[in-house]
């Protein structure tokens, strides 16, 4: 099994990144395989509605996003984690999800989900609440934790001095580890996923 920690911070060994490594620690330790994506620092554009990759499963534009898509099929679990930017997701992370997720449930359904968040101080509740969206829309059951999903700090060693932090990503991992095993010996068993209904989209016109 494998969990990818998406690193949505411009920086690639910041307060985000040691947050996921703290994840990756414990996931390890329940031998749950990781890898650590990092978005990089150069522009990510957003998504601009042609629905091209509806056609072919991936984005026109060849850059991290279909980096990440080539990955999702072998990927058992997923960690989104950014920093606050105005009491919202970094704007990388945000266009990346956005192209991401777009049209494409059937790829991440049924897959666990989890996001966190890295703040000097505050927004970092509406920032974890706007990761969760993506999950909620796309039938990814979505992993908790002891507390919200958040380490505070200015840089790496004050993040590591949260301690509440810290130990909240590490019972987030040991969450996932637990949810991944549980579907796995469901799938052994004989226990499916769910049949969803075929979606109904309505739009409301006045």
């Amino acid at each position: 099994m494998k969990v990818i920690l998406v690193n949505g911070s411009p920086h690639e060994k910041g307060c985000t990144y040691t947050a996921l490594k703290e994840i990756e620690g414990a996931l390890n330790k329940n031998s749950i395989g990781t890898e650590i994506f990092w978005l990089g620092n150069k522009p990510i554009s957003g998504c601009i509605g042609c629905g091209r990759c509806i056609k072919t499963g991936r984005c026109f534009i060849d850059d991290k996003v279909n980096e990440f898509l080539n990955k999702v099929d072998e990927t058992d679990g997923f960690i989104f984690g950014t920093p606050v930017h105005f009491a919202s997701a970094s704007g990388m992370i945000t266009s990346f999800m956005d192209r991401a997720f777009y049209g494409r449930s059937n790829l991440f359904k049924n897959k666990p989900a989890a996001g966190i968040v890295s703040c000097r101080r505050g927004g970092a509740t509406s920032t974890f609440d706007m990761l969760n969206k993506y999950f909620a829309m796309n039938n990814m059951p979505i992993v908790t934790s002891q507390y919200w999903n958040m380490v505070h700090g200015n840089n790496p060693e004050e993040v590591k001095q949260d301690l509440e932090g810290m130990q909240t990503m590490r019972t987030l991992a040991n969450n996932m580890a637990w949810i991944l095993k549980c579907i796995e010996a469901g799938k052994k068993d004989g226990i499916d996923y769910p049949n969803n209904e075929q979606v109904v989209r309505t739009n409301f016109i006045r």
